[in-house]
């Protein structure tokens, strides 16, 4: 039977990661719009690899099991690259919690019900989620355990509460990480691993949408403060991403890889600090 990778929002990460792990297995790019799915697909088809596309919103639970039966139908699912969301210059608090943290849960949980032994799955976080203020123990618990059809009721996650894009954007990838912490352990009973990467600022068109958006100057200082002193590359992501979904990496699961050329580390102890004024 033939493998089947499936790559949920196959953008310059989607794709970086995607060279990375489906030589010789059947590739399903999966996207809300037909038209960057295809894109996508030409270019990988173009470098030799078996493609096809499919349309779906992660923000609705019938849209990614339609998704789900057209990859099972195409072979055994091995690999899944969770690649899609919207940042916080492009969208509402409300929408950023439905797509990133909802539709984050529930390709989780569908994906989670089919994955093939031996298989592996990765989920593009962000740097964002590791800025957060420290949780409580029970908000923690409510991100990581909640059924993903009742996890925009917890009370935190309340208009009143999550103010800004920016917060919904953090407590949506907070939340991913420790999704994929609490997924792990079903996933492992399926003879599967679940893994996330939390990047930088990677240079991508979703990126450049920020640089050039009403955070633009953070963002800059970000890059210039960092300890590396530069942003980060689609490719950098897919090098982890294959280690994490390789052989080499069997033994890690649950986890989640900040990968941000130190923007967090200055964040928290250096020139990014809070009140450090440099």
């Amino acid at each position: 039977m033939k493998e089947v990778v499936v790559v949920i929002g196959p953008g310059s990460i989607g794709q970086a990661i995607a060279r990375r792990v489906s030589a010789g297995k059947h590739v399903v790019l999966a996207d809300l719009r037909d038209e960057n799915a295809s894109a996508a697909a030409r270019v990988l088809s173009d470098a030799g690899f078996d493609v096809s596309t499919a349309a779906v919103d992660i923000a609705s639970r019938d849209s990614v099991r339609a998704l789900l039966a057209r990859a099972t139908g195409k072979g055994e699912v091995t690999r899944l690259v969770h690649a899609a969301g919207v940042s916080p210059s492009q969208a509402s608090p409300a929408t950023i919690l439905k797509v990133d943290l909802y539709g984050t849960a529930v390709v989780l949980e569908e994906f989670g019900n089919v994955m093939a032994v031996g298989g592996s799955g990765v989920v593009v976080s962000s740097q964002s989620g590791h800025r957060l203020r420290a949780l409580t123990p029970e908000e923690n618990r409510g991100l990581a355990l909640t059924p993903a059809e009742d996890l925009l009721g917890l009370p935190f996650l309340q208009p009143d509460q999550v103010t800004d894009s920016l917060m919904a954007y953090q407590f949506s990838k907070r939340g991913n990480a420790l999704r994929v912490m609490a997924e792990a352990p079903r996933w492992g009973r399926r003879g599967a691993r679940i893994n996330a990467i939390s990047p930088g600022i990677i240079i991508t068109p979703l990126a450049r949408d920020e640089l050039s958006g009403p955070r633009a100057a953070g963002y800059r200082r970000m890059i210039d403060l960092s300890p590396v002193g530069r942003p980060g590359t689609p490719d950098e992501v897919g090098s982890v991403a294959a280690l994490l979904m390789g052989p080499d990496g069997g033994l890690i699961t649950g986890s989640d890889f900040l990968m941000d050329g130190g923007v967090t580390a200055s964040f928290w102890f250096g020139e990014l600090a809070p009140g450090n004024g440099s």
